[in-house]
């Protein structure tokens, strides 16, 4: 299942790691949410191809360690994500449909 592009309406903010917001319930390491808000990652979906990381022009990710996750012990995190220039690469590759771009969820962190 995709990330869900209406979460800032339908989960809460729990928190912040790495530098980005987190939605969502967590119980590391098996669930842990959704990344960013402007550039938002579920986590919980990300298998770690790094397609993203490749063809994103202005490195809005970066490699975070996610160790006993079920689909990866590494997430690709929106850390940069104020410098997403809205190309939308990121979410045309993701093979599991896990980012959302949404310039109107941009500044809300």
């Amino acid at each position: 299942m995709p990330i869900d592009p209406n979460f800032e309406q339908n989960l809460e903010q729990t928190g912040e790691e790495h530098g980005v917001a987190v939605w969502g319930e967590t119980e590391p390491p098996e669930k842990l949410g959704i990344r960013g808000t402007h550039v938002a990652v579920d986590f919980d979906i990300c298998l770690a191809d790094g397609a993203c990381l490749e063809d994103c022009p202005v490195d809005v990710f970066e490699w975070v360690d996610t160790p006993g996750h079920p689909e990866s012990e590494i997430k690709a995190n929106p850390t940069n994500e104020d410098q997403c220039i809205d190309c939308m690469l990121c979410v045309d590759v993701c093979p599991v449909d896990a980012i959302d771009v949404d310039s109107g969820r941009a500044g809300r962190t």
